[in-house]
């Protein structure tokens, strides 16, 4: 470490901090709730999976957080008011679709606002493209890859378990639901829990605590107060999503539960892998998508889904906006 905290420096990390409590209340929720729909597990003790394989993912890998981190602006072509504008921007659109329970990516609301905030900052120059790159990649993963691996699970589930009797499928996916919800929780930790990692690791950057040539790290306590905040969000606020997405886009059974999460978990891995940010919402609303379809086209209400692709489709322009008009005002008074 080198250089001072200063007191621009501590409320931008605090602003990225409110904005990890939003992505718990927000997207966490996402990662348990067919569990949890499926009453496999309680709210709480879903929740207490999710924190801790949550954190298990966030120490496995960096990749996600370095292409947040160095993908989308110059480091030395913006400032933290802009970084904290970008936080804003975060806040108050996911607080605004959390309100009636739209699940809405935080992946795509962070790169939108950071990128809105960038150009207000620094204009064309402070902008990066290859980030954008892997978004477009992340877009594809998360709904066909997210589609087809729920329809390919609970297909390959129909085949397997056809024979067997209905009570005792009920309760082999009721406990092997545990390990699919758990795994979903990791992957969701893999690639957005390290998001923020990476948003945490370029204000240190831009506040000069770390020099932009030191290799890329994240601070033990950095992983530590985003997990402990993404905790508390999911806590308070997960209900409503868990609601929209496990209960009222399609009543789910634990051997559905498990064909989504197992789906949408393994198209969030392999993105992580790549270090591609991916939507977790995104992922695992398609992969819902494709269980119900695999049942029949109309077991899936669609008249949720267009509230939910209306809400992914507003994100990239309502948070660039809000990001680049907060940065402007920002930077003009203060």
């Amino acid at each position: 470490m080198i250089g001072d905290f200063s007191a621009g420096l501590i409320v931008v990390l605090l602003l990225i901090l409110a904005a990890e409590f939003v992505n718990g209340a927000t997207d966490a929720p996402n990662a348990i709730a067919t569990v949890v729909s499926t009453r496999v597990l309680s709210p709480r003790a879903a929740v207490v999976m999710a924190t801790i394989l949550n954190a298990v993912g966030v120490m496995s890998g960096l990749e996600v957080a370095v292409t947040i981190s160095k993908g989308f602006v110059q480091p030395d072509a913006i400032n933290l008011t802009a970084i904290g504008a970008a936080m804003i921007a975060i806040v108050l659109w996911s607080s605004f679709a959390w309100k009636f329970g739209l699940p809405t990516s935080e992946s795509h609301a962070l790169v939108a606002s950071l990128t809105g905030a960038g150009y207000a900052a620094g204009g064309m120059q402070a902008l990066l493209l290859i980030g954008w790159k892997k978004v477009l990649i992340g877009l594809a993963f998360s709904t066909f890859l997210g589609f087809g691996g729920g329809y390919i699970v609970i297909m390959l589930i129909t085949w397997l378990f056809h024979k067997s009797e209905r009570h005792f499928a009920t309760t082999f996916f009721s406990r092997v639901q545990i390990f699919s919800a758990g795994f979903m929780s990791f992957s969701h930790g893999s690639n957005d829990g390290q998001k923020f990692m990476g948003i945490f690791a370029l204000a240190l950057v831009v506040g000069g605590v770390v020099p932009p040539s030191a290799k890329f790290t994240i601070p033990w306590w950095g992983i530590a107060l985003c997990a402990a905040m993404m905790a508390i969000g999911t806590s308070v606020g997960g209900w409503r999503i868990i609601k929209t997405m496990g209960v009222n886009m399609v009543k789910l059974d634990p051997y559905q539960g498990f064909a989504a999460e197992t789906g949408a978990a393994t198209a969030i891995e392999l993105a992580s892998g790549l270090g591609i940010p991916v939507s977790t919402t995104h992922t695992i609303n398609t992969s819902i998508m494709g269980v119900g379809a695999a049942r029949r086209f109309s077991a899936v209400r669609w008249g949720v889904v267009k509230e939910v692709v209306a809400a992914w489709i507003l994100t990239f322009p309502v948070c660039g906006f809000i990001g680049w008009g907060a940065t402007t005002l920002a930077m003009r008074y203060f």
